[in-house]
């Protein structure tokens, strides 16, 4: 295959990421509206408990996310990284389509969550098969010297995403709508902008370019690309995703997801205020991902896991009780940005580091269901075991839970090897 000019390259890469920040809108839509259209699908009673309910049909999206890693990483390995991106975006639009036209619970009954659930686990599905394609194809179209770099725009954009929910529900809460319409009615509206966003994503995939990496082993060993047979031939890197991922992902999305939940149910902040909180320090955590990759790319991968396990194996139990407690706003963002500062030691660089793990042939689906089933456990299961433990009065539990998962990954980064020095893709490249 001819070797792509910059131009092409950095389209490429804009275009991979694009597409990846319009997937994770979608599906964090969801997570930011759910403030408002949890009443909509739930009988009224105790504002925690439809939360609660919420969250659960949140987890059982996450649920699943390891049958779309597995069909979509199985898509990219054998057939291409470009053509699984695509229908994958398609999948996404079709989900956020049912979440805008269902009815609610007081017009169709308990069709109303059925329906809600069936719309979240074709976004789960999606969603599955997102994070490893993307992660296989920033990684393969990133120059040598420079994958941490490029490869941490997937955690931009997929912070991205969220700020793009966030900015919406600012402009609908401030400017647009009064908070009895936003329950009514206003939550549809970021669902209905979704689809139409997935549209403009599906173009944009169309257009890209395959990766090197794929076409050179196109013709190779086609019936044994992206089986679970040959990804169990790399035992060890499966493992070592599953372990680099499980205190990653869970403060990931205790810092990001269930964050304006925690700022309104504990910290007592307003709606408004939790949002306007989540916006700017999520905001300053997209634009310190490429810093941080680009720092992976000067002095290895390793050193910035290892100082996330540390720190966060540390510091989690600290930041979270005091921001439980303090009644400044300022003091909250500081505390919540420290968090922040601490997970991009994982955030900036995961994606990258478990493309290097993996051969080419292998790869997409070696990234996506490992890292899924993880996920699917821990990441999905965040918000619900917070709210379910405060339910009960056991709210500080869920702190040491997150400290605990965060040391286990913290050993599995002290004894891997620097994916930067020992890559799969440094090998395709010779």
């Amino acid at each position: 295959m001819k070797e792509l000019s910059s131009g092409r390259r950095l389209k490429a890469i804009f275009g991979g990421s694009i597409g990846n920040l319009v997937e994770w809108y979608d599906w964090y839509a969801y997570s930011a509206f759910a403030i408002y259209f949890s009443a909509s699908f739930f009988p009224e009673g105790n504002p925690t408990v439809q939360l609660l309910n919420t969250a659960g049909i949140f987890a059982l999206g996450f649920l699943m996310r390891p049958l779309g890693g597995y069909i979509f990483g199985r898509i990219a390995d054998r057939i291409g990284r470009k053509q699984s991106m695509t229908l994958s975006v398609l999948l996404m639009s079709l989900g956020s389509l049912l979440i805008a036209l269902t009815p609610t619970y007081q017009t169709i009954g308990v069709m109303a969550p059925v329906l809600l659930l069936t719309a979240r686990l074709l976004q789960g599905l999606s969603v599955g098969g997102e994070y490893g394609v993307s992660a296989t194809y920033l990684s393969e179209m990133a120059t040598k010297n420079h994958r941490g770099f490029y490869s941490s725009f997937q955690y931009v954009t997929l912070i991205g995403g969220q700020l793009l929910a966030l900015a919406i529900q600012l402009v609908l809460q401030k400017l647009l709508l009064s908070d009895t319409q936003l329950h009514e009615w206003g939550w549809r509206i970021p669902f209905v902008f979704g689809a139409i966003l997935s549209i403009v994503a599906l173009y944009l995939r169309k257009n890209l370019d395959e990766t090197k990496a794929f076409e050179n082993q196109k013709e190779n060993q086609s019936g044994k690309k992206g089986t679970i047979k040959e990804l169990l031939k790399h035992p060890k890197a499966v493992v070592t995703v599953i372990g680099l991922t499980l205190g990653g992902t869970l403060a990931f999305y205790t810092y990001t997801t269930y964050m304006q939940k925690f700022l309104v149910n504990t910290v007592q902040m307003s709606k408004e205020q939790s949002t306007l909180m989540s916006f700017f320090t999520l905001f300053i955590f997209a634009c310190l991902q490429p810093l941080f990759g680009a720092l992976s790319d000067r002095i290895g991968r390793r050193p910035l896991l290892i100082g996330f396990g540390i720190l966060g194996t540390i510091c989690t139990v600290p930041l979270l009780s005091t921001l439980s407690h303090t009644t400044s706003q300022w003091q909250a963002f500081f505390l919540l940005m420290a968090a922040l500062i601490i997970v991009s030691g994982y955030t900036s660089i995961n994606a990258v580091v478990k493309a290097e793990l993996f051969p080419a042939e292998v790869r997409a689906l070696g990234v996506g269901l490992p890292y899924a089933l993880t996920v699917a456990v821990f990441g999905g299961s965040a918000e619900y075991i917070a709210l379910w433990l405060k339910e009960r009065q056991y709210e500080s539990y869920y702190y040491w839970y997150i400290t605990c998962c965060i040391f286990i990954s913290l050993m599995v980064y002290v004894f891997m090897k620097d994916t930067k020095e020992h890559s799969k893709l440094n090998q395709e490249d010779n």
